[in-house]
């Protein structure tokens, strides 16, 4: 199975600062891989019209609903989530993060959730900024992510 991951309105590739918030440059925001925080999928900058990735994973059927697992999958049953995660890019490639938004799997409503492993694909759209204008992070659930189920 897919999980597709459709962004838009990110908060730039500078983000000022704030209070509580230091400001940022060249900022990116990507996917991190379970157990290998180093690791990221496709870093996208902060700027771009919009973002996205695909991720495999397994849907699994456990008592009460189903279970999603992957390399890009991370927590436990019942409390799934991805992490995407805010950083500024260095000179040499490397990456230091400072913020992370978790995508909750749990908020996922569970007839969406059949419907798109029978079609083999799940489907979560949002927006990057919040409402201070900076990148999105905490815990993600709707309505702030729309999440179906495609072909």
């Amino acid at each position: 199975m897919l999980l597709r991951i459709e962004a838009v309105d990110l908060p730039g590739r500078s983000c000022p600062a704030a209070p509580g918030f230091p400001g940022y440059r060249d900022v990116h925001v990507a996917v991190q891989r379970r157990d290998r925080p180093g690791e990221l999928l496709d870093p996208q900058p902060g700027d771009a019209l919009s973002a996205g990735w695909t991720l495999e994973c397994t849907a699994s059927p456990v008592s009460g609903g189903i279970d999603l697992r992957g390399p890009w999958i991370q927590g436990r049953p019942g409390q799934r989530f991805v992490y995407l995660v805010w950083g500024t890019a260095g000179r040499e490639g490397g990456f230091t993060m400072f913020r992370r938004a978790k995508l909750m799997l749990d908020a996922v409503d569970r007839q969406v959730l059949a419907e798109a492993v029978a079609a083999g694909r799940l489907v979560a759209r949002l927006g990057l900024t919040d409402a201070e204008g900076q990148p999105l992070c905490a815990a993600v659930r709707p309505p702030a992510v729309v999440w179906t189920a495609g072909a």
